[in-house]
């Protein structure tokens, strides 16, 4: 799982971000069940690595709705 940068997030389309949205959350979701069950995770700082990529992408749809609406 490479970090995506913001100025990478903002390269990509409106479709592509939200595709990216929802593989992250499917993934962060199967990270705690994962954790919750007792297992040991392989890397633990994955999880805190995709709570920051999903707040990226969010900010950055964020911004583009509220952009729009001021034009």
């Amino acid at each position: 799982m490479a970090i995506l940068k913001v100025k990478d997030i903002r390269k990509m389309s409106s479709e592509e971000r939200l595709a990216k949205l929802r593989e992250l959350k499917a993934e962060l979701l199967r990270l705690r069940v994962q954790q919750a069950s007792g297992a040991p995770l392989e890397n633990p700082g994955k999880i805190r690595v995709i709570k920051k990529t999903i707040a990226r992408i969010l900010t950055v749809i964020n911004e583009e709705r509220k952009s729009s609406k001021r034009a």
